[in-house]
């Protein structure tokens, strides 16, 4: 089993920045690929960016050249680089990954909210 945690969330204004953490219990360099999604009030969960074992990286079109997704092996910590905020970002996130040991087993942490407002 792995636990994931968020942390990061907010509150904050237009344009401002936020860093999202996602701590995992087991070491993330076995992991095949992680990813961060949100879940807006009313809306389906949304893929925001993922990140596989070579790190490339891919983003939802909505968050292109103001999101940057990273991992730290050595931390076993995965990151969201949030910028140019805007409203609409709004939604609780959730990071995910999948591990060699368990490929079709999605494991997911508990959400933080990122709150967008003036």
């Amino acid at each position: 089993q792995v636990q994931l945690v968020e942390s990061g969330g907010g509150l904050v204004q237009p344009g401002g920045s936020l860093r999202l953490s996602c701590a995992a219990s087991r070491n993330i360099f076995s992991a095949v690929s992680m990813a961060w999604y949100r879940r807006a009030p009313g809306n389906q969960r949304e893929l925001v960016a993922t990140l596989s074992s070579d790190y490339s990286a891919n983003y939802a079109d909505s968050v292109k050249e103001r999101f940057t997704i990273s991992r730290d092996n050595g931390k076993n910590m995965l990151y969201l680089q949030m910028n140019s905020l805007k409203p609409e970002d709004t939604a609780v996130y959730f990071c995910t990954a999948r591990f060699r040991f368990d490929p079709n087993t999605s494991f997911w942490g508990q959400g933080t909210q990122v709150t967008v407002s003036s």
